[in-house]
């Protein structure tokens, strides 16, 4: 099924946010901005920031969200994750489809709020995930034993064997990546990182040796992300190294 086309305005935004929390509504995608407060500016390395959907714009609960944002190192790792959903997904139903996301987490899982940094849907559109705000290193809860120095970044969808992967979804996971990634990583090398917890792959106080764009099933046991999406990392690095070159 592909998603029905959204035509965005600059008065969508507005009527978005003047909606009441718990009023049933067709929810239309506002035109993708920076997280409030969080202007568009380059990085150090000069890679500009991509449009990102405020927690404002999807309606995120922070009245669900138990503690303030902790922050960490500079970026050093992306770890690529899945949310589950079935693929073929409206893409103006996923502020609704976030909004079980963090409800899941918080409730069911006792997270302080939801555990990606960022999502990312199937036709391309960025959301920022957890609170603290788009251009600082927030830990996530993301990876197990490696969410510090690293950004998860979960795409909306399974994505498992068999299933194609919208090359505009690995452009905006190309883009992010190469803009948060700190000064000097190589999206196409390895970095080390030492395990925080021994519920990963890796033993905690191992130093373990990933790759600086990872899938979440290289650090812990899972399927996670699916088959088709896992196969993308390559091409995900090769794109990312592509918008850093030079910098």
């Amino acid at each position: 099924m592909w998603p029905r086309r959204v035509v965005l305005g600059a008065a969508v935004l507005p009527l978005t946010l003047l909606v009441p929390r718990d009023a049933p509504v067709d929810f239309a995608p506002p035109v993708p901005t920076a997280a409030a407060h969080e202007r568009p500016r380059p990085v150090p390395h000069g890679v500009p920031q991509p449009a990102i959907v405020s927690r404002a714009a999807w309606r995120a609960d922070e009245r669900m969200v138990r503690e303030p944002a902790v922050y960490t190192g500079p970026v050093r790792a992306v770890f690529i994750h899945h949310t589950g959903e079935a693929d073929d997904y409206d893409c103006a139903d996923v502020p609704r489809m976030l909004r079980a996301v963090e409800e899941s987490h918080i409730k069911d899982k006792g997270w302080d709020d939801i555990g990606y940094n960022f999502l990312v849907d199937r036709c391309g559109t960025v959301y920022e995930g957890r609170a603290g705000g788009v251009r600082r290193s927030v830990r996530g809860a993301h990876t197990t034993g490696f969410n510090a120095d690293s950004v998860g970044i979960a795409v909306v969808g399974d994505y498992g064997r068999g299933a194609t992967v919208p090359p505009v979804l690995v452009r905006a996971l190309a883009e992010l990546a190469a803009w948060k990634l700190m000064p000097g990583s190589d999206p196409r090398g390895r970095v080390r990182l030492v395990s925080t917890n021994d519920a990963s792959r890796f033993p905690k106080g191992t130093a373990a040796v990933l790759r600086v764009i990872s899938g979440h099933r290289d650090t812990y046991q899972t399927t996670c992300p699916g088959e088709a999406l896992y196969a993308e990392l390559p091409a995900i690095r090769a794109a990312t190294a592509a918008l850093r070159k030079g910098r």
